[in-house]
């Protein structure tokens, strides 16, 4: 029994910060839970949003470049990420978010015998709202409360040319089961589920005609799924690599230690524990109000406060 508990969060990339900020924390209403930056380059943010700790399974992250190219969605990416809402909360959804920056590509469809609407983020990152029983207690705003909120995530959909290999990772690896088919344009809509939790959801659209997708704004970088602890995230890379992919060693993220695998149909996976959480180097109150760097940035804040532009929240 593989000990993947279901999504840890999703990363992708936008343009403007600003943007982003006002419109995942002040429009769609989750809270700013770190702002921190980029390890790999800190002249850029790494902006998480989440429930009121950022529990597994609620927190969307981003890479904000400003100067960045745009993406391009197809085969081999995360293609929509999938929020929980409660059941009635689609018409308030479908008359705030399109006048603060939002889209609508679908008002209403039925996916697996769910209602949902489809949108896309400022930078044309595609959500879908869900409406599902869900038990976890919502982060709220004065504008958005309790009974509309979101609860975190549903799941996510990957877009493939070929499901088999990502289908035999989610069942040998990850700890997911088949939960239904039905058809999807041009191809198919395969789910998967992981049974006893929330966040649990993986849908594969297969579609052989599907063009290969292009990282850039507007696009997932990788989807983390996620285990209790270290030991977890032992056992879930031993799978993986008796499934002859190749694992990185586990990477120190502050708030979580992580091991990523590029799937053989390319969407980048990542396995990140839940301790030690986003509360190690601040108060849950304060969560979100202030520029965090990892130790090895700290002795540049100043230069690095400086080349990052503010929030506005």
């Amino acid at each position: 029994m593989s000990p993947v508990t279901g999504l840890h969060h999703v990363t992708a990339i936008s343009g403007d910060p600003h943007r982003n900020a006002a419109f995942y924390a002040a429009a769609l209403g989750q809270r700013l839970i770190k702002k921190t930056v980029n390890f790999d380059d800190p002249s850029t943010y790494h902006l998480y949003y989440g429930d009121r700790t950022g529990s597994a399974g609620t927190v969307m992250t981003f890479f904000p470049w400003s100067s960045a190219p745009k993406g391009a969605l197809g085969a081999g990416q995360a293609s929509v990420t999938q929020y929980a809402v409660p059941f009635g909360s689609l018409p308030f959804w479908r008359k705030r978010l399109p006048a603060l920056g939002a889209s609508i590509v679908a008002s209403e469809e039925v996916v697996f015998a769910e209602t949902r609407a489809v949108f896309a983020d400022p930078d044309g990152l595609l959500l879908a709202l869900v409406e599902t029983e869900d038990p976890r207690a919502p982060w709220t705003t004065e504008e958005i409360g309790e009974d509309v909120a979101v609860r975190g995530f549903h799941g996510v959909t990957l877009a493939l040319q070929d499901g088999e290999s990502t289908a035999s990772i989610l069942t040998g690896a990850l700890g997911y089961a088949p939960d239904g088919t039905q058809a999807q344009g041009r191809g198919e809509l395969r789910r998967f589920r992981r049974a006893g939790g929330v966040a649990g959801v993986v849908d594969l659209h297969v579609d052989p005609a599907l063009a290969p997708g292009r990282e850039g704004v507007g696009t997932v970088h990788h989807v983390a799924f996620s285990v209790p602890d270290a030991a977890a995230q032992d056992a879930v890379r031993s799978a993986l690599l008796n499934l002859g992919l190749q694992v990185t060693p586990r990477i120190d993220r502050q708030y979580f230690n992580a091991i990523y695998t590029r799937t053989p149909a390319g969407v980048l996976f990542e396995v990140a524990t839940e301790e030690p959480g986003f509360a190690r180097d601040e108060d849950v109150e304060r969560l979100g109000e202030r520029l965090m760097l990892p130790d090895q940035y700290e002795p540049h804040r100043a230069r690095i406060e400086a080349t990052l532009p503010p929030l506005g929240l």
